[in-house]
């Protein structure tokens, strides 16, 4: 068995479960569908909230390539950083998406080959065995002349399966000593006979616009003809509902984008009205059934997810203010713990800079014991500090220059004055103030 036949050997066993059910290949149709639907949810959901929490996050996106708009990889490392702190992954959107297209192929083997994937749908083999012997019944024994040839031979098994829900009773005698090509006999009583019509139409039929032009106008040949075009409208009306619940933020950034959306939206529909004209009509009806059990889940998932998501914004955005709360606490702490000098030792700072921190401490209090000692003498001795010059940095009075004036820009009226007082002040006086510390050497 190859890799579709085995993928596809659970579907058909569910088709023929409903078919047996029901009698009815467009109702199994349906309800097979309904299922699909319903394993798809969970990942389909998983979709859709990475597609709703991408969307919120817009403005944000919109805010960083204002910000990064020369930068593009700044761009990307900031929204990489933003959908790790979101915890969105913005592919898990489209990949799950793209699962109920994988599963369109094992689905479209099961509809065109009904004998050996559903109605011998215990061995697809020998069910390749019964295929070749009903087309010798009913080609040699019984001299019908097989529509299904040339292009249209990849659909003889349809043609096969209602020819034989047609002479099942002559098939059946025929072949009851039918064996396969090891020569092992078949067990005929395993093949469910199947009328693959519903309200009437043959949905195993293609839609033929040739057929429909010459007639008869029937309500098969007229309700097999209309089954594309409702497929095409379920189609577009699905994917109206789907735009209407994941509005997009309507911004100049994103012309293009909704552009392209509006474009799928009328693309997709037509190449559902060109699949289903030259398809069997039970993909029709799939697709039908899938559009109108997709707008359900749709509607049911937004409604059940915006509420989720709501909540889980409320406790992102609390965890959020907490955190912040916390570190400007902690801010707060280490300042106040600062000015007492209380504040501990990084564990990680570096042996040189601790050595260098401890020398200039020690620097400063040797200068303030120096300073404190000069003062003490000079009072003990009489002696008056003279006033420092405006010019003095250090013990270096005349630093900014003996003619310094400090207002001379804010009081230029009495600068003049005031410059020559302070040249003649200083004239003749020591530039070096013995009483006053040295600047620090760097």
């Amino acid at each position: 068995m190859s890799f579709w036949e085995y993928l596809s050997w659970p579907f058909a066993k569910l088709m023929v479960w409903f078919y047996n059910l029901t009698g009815n290949y467009g109702l199994a149709l349906v309800l097979f569908s309904l299922v699909i639907n319903l394993v798809l949810a969970p990942f389909m959901a998983k979709s859709k909230k990475s597609t709703m929490r991408t969307a919120r996050l817009q403005p944000r996106i919109q805010e960083l390539q204002k910000r990064h708009a020369g930068n593009q990889q700044q761009l990307n490392a900031e929204m990489q950083k933003l959908y790790q702190e979101e915890g969105i992954n913005p592919m898990s959107g489209c990949l799950w998406s793209l699962l109920p297209m994988f599963l369109i192929i094992p689905i479209y083997r099961i509809v065109i080959m009904p004998i050996s994937r559903m109605m011998y749908a215990s061995s697809p083999r020998a069910g390749e065995a019964v295929v070749e012997a009903l087309k010798d019944f009913f080609t040699n024994q019984k001299g019908l002349e097989l529509a299904s040839s040339g292009r249209s031979s990849f659909y003889v098994q349809i043609e096969l399966t209602n020819l034989f829900h047609q002479f099942k009773d002559e098939a059946l005698a025929a072949l009851s000593t039918m064996t396969d090509s090891a020569g092992n006999a078949l067990d005929l009583s395993k093949l469910v006979d199947m009328d693959l019509s519903a309200l009437g139409i043959d949905l195993g039929a293609t839609p033929n616009f040739r057929t429909l032009w010459q007639g008869p106008y029937t309500w098969a040949a007229i309700g097999l003809f209309l089954i594309p075009i409702v497929s095409a409208l379920a189609s577009w009306l699905s994917m109206q509902v789907s735009t209407k619940m994941n509005p997009q933020p309507a911004t100049s950034g994103n012309d293009q984008s909704q552009g392209m959306m509006k474009g799928m939206n009328l693309m997709m529909p037509l190449m559902s009205v060109w699949f289903c004209y030259i398809m069997p009509a039970s993909m029709g009806v799939y697709w039908i059934a899938n559009s109108l059990f997709g707008m359900i889940r749709d509607v049911l998932l937004t409604l059940v997810l915006k509420r989720k998501i709501d909540e889980e914004d409320v406790i992102r955005e609390a965890n959020r203010s907490a955190r912040e709360r916390e570190l400007e606490a902690k801010r707060l702490e280490t300042e106040r713990l600062r000015a007492e000098g209380k504040t501990e030792q990084n564990v990680n700072t570096s042996k040189k800079k601790i050595q260098a921190s401890e020398k200039q401490k020690s620097d400063e209090r040797k200068a303030a014991l120096d300073r404190a000692d000069r003062a003490a003498r000079r009072e003990r001795l009489g002696i008056q500090e003279t006033e420092k010059p405006a010019s003095q940095v250090g013990n270096r009075r005349y630093a900014r220059g003996r003619a310094y004036v400090e207002d001379r820009f804010t009081n230029p009226e009495a600068a003049e004055e005031a410059t020559a007082l302070a040249a003649q002040a200083s004239e003749d006086a020591p530039a070096i103030d013995e009483s006053a510390d040295a600047p620090a050497e760097e």
